[in-house]
């Protein structure tokens, strides 16, 4: 009998097989619906704050808000530094999608430069706030607004922003004194909080503008904007206004400044005016300037090369920067020099020759009177402008008395408080030609120095504050430009000390200076006696500083020279004698005769003390009620 295999299904273990399938894809759903239960509340509860910030910067934009820039105001309330509303081009690159496409529209509707893109292209690389809008193009003329307001609802991303910008009103006579903003730069973000000055066009560059900076721009604000989804902005959600800048008021005299400007006429030079009873300057001026609204929102490639290649430097802070001998003018603080350290007396008489020797049979050092001046005592020395004199003196003293004697008054040192790019000058030691020629000080180089030549080098500003030490007997104050912050009396915290005072042995040496320097004015030898009459007294000191060496039987003659050549013409002065308001120092580049600086400081001093200025700067008069 064959057998055959026969398949029988087990129930039984099928059922139960389904059943633990079901189960187990019961508990599987079971977990997958906690799981999913778990990670809903983990993003509604626990991150519910994170994911609705993300939510709300899909339709909430953040602005930073740039604060007004505090004003700038002269002595009488006079606003030299001002801020005006204009109208700019801005884009939001996030909200962009095709930036090339971008820009081939806006350029067809409006004239856009190629240096603008490029600023805006360097500007949108650099570090800044997602979805902060960037300026395209600044101060829109009205058709320039009405082409694009009419494409506005189809350019994703570009809207137009009104800003305001810095303006200056007065322009290059002033643009030394108060500098200028210009547009912020890499450099500019590294010494700044860039978050504070996110969505901010400009920063302080020189003067007082770059000075100030910190005081001046104050503290930003924060917008927040519902936009939709093309970036629009639909409402305003919240709003932080930012804190405007403080106002500063300058001791600056605007119409002593735009004056002296204009006396200096077609001449390259420089005037320093300083009230001696605080420090504050009145005027600092340097000549050619150039118009610093230019630099506010950049300024072209031709514009800058035509101001940098200038022969004249109108670019150049002579008032601060430039390096003069003081020539004469340093007379007065060599005689007290000398009878600080013993080596002349009041009383002591010199025979002037027509030169001067160290040697016999040495080199002669000529006096300007080639005849020579007699027999003179220190007072006539400084009436009569004698050099034979300051040879001898120089010579007797030696570098090291003169050099320390000098640093008292800021020669060779920065004297300023808040001004940046002042130079420190030459004041010469021995210790100094050794480093920097490899040479030892040698009689004939103090002798160079007595009389303000040789390797001595002096600022505007330097001999401007240190006559103003003379004017006020010893008060030594630096130089200062700004009297109150908003309110509040300025407070220099870095730098030189406010004050530092000049006592001398023989505090009666003071008097008989500004004596002999008076009698500069009223002597019928006196070299500056073209200034005498009025109704007040002046104390001055004349100067020209040569810009060539002569030989040693040289003669100077002016009029065989190229301008060039001719001698640089100085003058210090202050006014009136007895209780002086008023300091000032003039140079006048090339200009050959004294006489031109020691006329224009007499002009300003007769319009400074009599408030009496020609009619034509009465609209820089300002009002002291203001600010």
């Amino acid at each position: 009998m064959s057998r055959r295999h026969q398949n029988f299904r087990n129930y039984r273990q099928e059922q139960r097989l389904t059943q633990h399938r079901v189960i187990a894809a019961a508990i599987l759903v079971l977990l997958m619906v906690i799981a999913l239960m778990a990670r809903l509340f983990y993003l509604q509860v626990i991150e519910h704050e994170i994911y609705q910030t993300k939510a709300d910067d899909n339709r909430v934009m953040l602005s930073t808000l740039p604060p007004p820039r505090g004003l700038i105001y002269d002595r009488n309330g006079l606003v030299l530094a001002d801020n005006r509303p204009i109208h700019s081009l801005t884009v939001i690159p996030e909200r962009v999608e095709d930036l090339p496409k971008l820009k081939q529209t806006l350029s067809n509707i409006i004239p856009i430069s190629d240096i603008e893109w490029q600023d805006f292209e360097d500007r949108r690389k650099e570090y800044r706030r997602p979805y902060q809008s960037l300026t395209l193009k600044s101060q829109l003329t009205d058709k320039e607004w009405a082409k694009i307001a009419v494409d506005l609802y189809k350019l994703d991303g570009v809207q137009v922003e009104a800003q305001l910008t810095r303006y200056y009103p007065y322009g290059e006579a002033f643009a030394h004194a108060i500098g200028y903003v210009g547009r912020i730069t890499s450099a500019d973000l590294e010494r700044v909080d860039r978050l504070a000055y996110q969505g901010a066009l400009f920063i302080g560059k020189t003067g007082v503008e770059g000075f100030y900076e910190n005081t001046l721009f104050g503290e930003a604000g924060l917008s927040k904007a519902e936009v939709n989804a093309r970036g629009r902005i639909m409402s305003e959600l919240e709003r932080q206004n930012p804190t405007p800048g403080k106002d500063l008021h300058l001791y600056l005299d605007a119409r002593l400044q735009q004056y002296a400007y204009d006396l200096l006429g077609d001449y390259t030079g420089s005037v320093v005016a300083i009230d001696p009873t605080t420090g504050g300057i009145l005027a600092l001026v340097s000549k050619p300037g150039f118009d610093p609204n230019l630099f506010v929102r950049g300024i072209s490639y031709d514009s800058y090369s035509e101001l940098r290649e200038s022969k004249k430097l109108p670019l150049f802070n002579r008032a601060l920067r430039g390096g003069y001998p003081p020539a004469s003018t340093i007379k007065p603080f060599m005689a007290l020099a000398g009878l600080e350290y013993g080596f002349s007396s009041w009383t002591e008489r010199y025979f002037a020759k027509g030169y001067y020797q160290i040697n016999p049979d040495g080199r002669r050092y000529r006096d300007w009177k080639r005849t020579g001046h007699g027999w003179i005592d220190l007072e006539r020395s400084i009436i009569e402008s004698v050099d034979t004199y300051y040879y001898q003196l120089a010579h007797k003293m030696g570098i090291t008395p003169m050099h320390n004697f000098l640093s008292r008054f800021g020669f060779g040192q920065s004297t300023l408080l808040d001004l940046h790019g002042e130079s420190h000058g030459i004041l010469p030691s021995s210790e100094w030609k050794k480093a920097k020629y490899k040479e030892p000080w040698y009689s004939g180089d103090s002798v160079n120095v007595g009389i303000g030549q040789g390797f001595m080098v002096a600022t505007p500003i330097q001999i401007a504050s240190a006559t103003s030490a003379l004017a006020s007997r010893g008060r030594y104050f630096h130089p200062r430009m700004t009297n109150t912050v908003g309110d509040v009396p300025a407070k220099f915290e870095s730098g030189p000390g406010d004050r530092d005072d000049i006592i001398l042995k023989d505090q009666r040496n003071w008097e008989k200076i500004v004596e002999a320097m008076r009698k500069v004015i009223t002597d019928p030898l006196g070299t500056g006696r073209r200034l005498r009459g009025g109704d007040y007294s002046i104390a001055g000191k004349t100067g020209t500083a040569q810009v060539f060496s002569l030989q040693e039987d040289q003669e100077y003659d002016a009029e065989s020279l190229v301008k060039r050549l001719h001698d640089h013409a100085l003058f210090i002065g202050f006014a009136p004698t007895e209780a002086p308001k008023i300091s000032m120092f003039a140079i006048f580049e090339h200009g050959g005769s004294s006489s031109k600086p020691a006329d224009l400081t007499k002009k300003l001093f007769d319009a400074y003390l009599y408030d009496d200025y020609p009619a034509r700067y009465d609209y820089l008069k300002g009002n002291k009620n203001e600010g």
